[in-house]
């Protein structure tokens, strides 16, 4: 960790020593939370410590923040922002109105490095990991523009980046999204999603309480191969083997996310493989009509194409849904983050 040492990096255990060390009483590390997680500024904020400490937190240790490089609303109520990280890096996160609640889409990467056939992110390659203080600073940061009668209650980690190729900043991201002492948020209510690193699957597991989203894609591994190259690495069997070693709690299921693509995985045998496929699991399968855009080769399959995959995937009693596309207007639907950063 560089100095001074960024407040939302660490833990609360990790305050409460730093804070030890220094001489000072570790209930002092629960109040200096409790104001970094309402969203001050500055430690001049936090009116219960004292003057002295205030002074030396400032010496010592620091808030880092976003910044708010450009805001679009599209016609639909979805928002998209572009922040601006402290080496000057970009990044986007999406908040997407719901009914009765919000949705926001966390991006882990700047840029991403898997290369995804369908996904304009891929485009830009991969810059770095995001610190887990960025992470959580797009929850933050947003808090402004949530509308009052849809409260931020849902977090995916679906934006821009692999979050399972940055493992330890998410992880411990979403143990300070989750904590009482953190953003408080319940553990059913954060996704996170892979193209397929199928060791850490798992992992994952075993280190967060989080749902599970596999983003598939295809049923045979020269299709996917084709679509997202890190099947060549962790093939299907390998991936769904993963899958079925995550500790998965009762009641949920993992959800199988599959961006439709006219003419290259949206046959009705597709469908039916996918049943087989998914065979044992206690899953749902969101269905994605690709969401086209310029740059990309692909166009989205007609509706009633889309109908009848769906129907297929029905017919073996597994919960299936059609994605409606938000913020298309603004580029900030699924697979359009970043696609025209400047």
């Amino acid at each position: 960790m560089t100095w001074p040492i960024d407040v939302k990096e660490l833990t609360l255990e990790e305050l409460e020593e730093w804070l030890a060390s220094w001489g000072q009483p570790r209930f002092r590390a629960r109040q200096i939370l409790k104001w970094v997680y309402k969203g001050v500024a500055g430690f001049g904020e936090m009116t219960d410590l004292s003057r002295t400490l205030r002074t030396e937190l400032e010496q010592r240790v620091r808030l880092s923040s976003l910044t708010l490089s450009t805001r679009q609303v599209s016609r639909d109520g979805t928002q998209k922002f572009r922040w601006v990280l402290e080496d000057g890096a970009g990044i986007e996160s999406v908040l997407i109105p719901e009914e009765g609640h919000s949705t926001l889409c966390l991006s882990s990467q700047v840029g991403c490095a898997l290369g995804c056939r369908f996904c304009l992110t891929a485009r830009q390659g991969l810059t770095r990991n995001l610190k887990t203080a960025e992470i959580v600073n797009q929850v933050l940061a947003v808090r402004p523009f949530v509308p009052a009668d849809r409260p931020l209650t849902n977090l995916v980690f679906m934006g821009m980046g692999e979050p399972l190729a940055n493992f330890a900043a998410v992880v411990r991201a979403i143990g300070v999204i989750q904590a009482p002492w953190g953003l408080n948020f319940s553990t059913r209510r954060v996704t996170v999603s892979t193209a397929g690193l199928a060791p850490l699957i798992p992992r994952l597991g075993l280190e967060a309480r989080v749902n599970l989203t596999i983003s598939l894609n295809a049923v045979d591994d020269t299709t996917r191969s084709s679509l997202m190259p890190i099947n060549r690495r962790y093939p299907l069997k390998e991936l769904l083997a993963a899958c079925r070693k995550f500790p998965l709690p009762r009641h949920r299921r993992i959800t199988f996310a599959y961006v439709l693509l006219a003419g290259i995985n949206d046959e009705p045998a597709m469908a039916m493989e996918l049943t087989r496929l998914l065979k044992g699991f206690r899953a749902k399968v969101n269905l994605i009509p690709f969401n086209p855009h310029p740059e990309l080769p692909f166009a989205a399959p007609e509706p009633a194409r889309v109908l009848e995959f769906q129907e297929i995937i029905r017919q073996a009693h597994y919960p299936v849904f059609i994605r409606e596309s938000r913020g298309q207007d603004i580029a900030a639907a699924c697979g359009q983050l970043a696609g025209n950063w400047s």
